[in-house]
């Protein structure tokens, strides 16, 4: 299963998200928990979505272009951020402003290491996406990290999130085809909301 992809633009604000009727899949998670590294591994294109090494290097909203239907967006990592207080407030202010008010916004993917469980960012985001109405997947990567006698119960801690979790690994490439079809799915059953979300900023 291939997705053609291509970058569209970078927004610091949400008057500069791109105006189009794309339903948009947004990926969030700690710096370093690999989003980029897994939007690069679900179109298969080496180096489409910035990786670093250093955490916080992604500090804007990327949005990419997926097939004729579809948008991925890229937003900025949160927890240890190598940034001034003040930048890193800017940064997640902008963030909660798209998750709270981008109406195209359908689906959230959290990036989480399989290694770590659920900590209390990712389980009041992930209530107050679910309570907004927008679907939800806990994609749980660096899973070739792990060895077998882990993975049930990594898998397990993760599924309390929301259900639906997927060990998933940019190097090995599993669990990639099945979060392609999911969210593919996603697009096809929904358009992109008419009204704000429910979701409340957490403290």
């Amino acid at each position: 299963m291939k997705l053609e992809a291509r970058f569209v633009t970078s927004a610091s604000a949400l008057a500069d998200c791109p105006r189009w009727d794309r339903p948009e899949v947004a990926f969030t998670g700690r710096s370093n928990a690999g989003k980029s590294s897994l939007i690069n591994g679900l179109v298969g294109i080496k180096g489409l979505a910035r990786t670093s090494k250093t955490p916080g290097r992604t500090q804007l909203l990327n949005f990419f272009a997926i097939n004729e239907q579809l948008a991925f967006v890229d937003l900025p990592g949160y927890g240890y951020a190598r940034m001034p207080e003040a930048e890193a407030k800017k940064v997640a202010a902008m963030t909660w402003e798209y998750l709270n008010r981008r109406t195209n916004l359908i689906a959230l993917v959290m990036v989480i290491d399989a290694r770590r469980g659920p900590e209390r960012e990712e389980l009041a985001l992930a209530d107050a996406t679910l309570r907004g109405g927008r679907r939800f997947l806990v994609a749980a990567t660096k899973s070739d990290k792990l060895k077998r006698s882990e993975r049930a119960a990594a898998l397990a801690r993760l599924t309390e999130l929301s259900g639906e979790a997927i060990l998933c690994s940019a190097v090995d490439g599993e669990g990639l085809d099945a979060i392609r079809r999911r969210l593919l799915e996603w697009s096809r059953e929904q358009t992109p909301h008419t009204r704000v979300a429910a979701v409340t900023k957490q403290s």
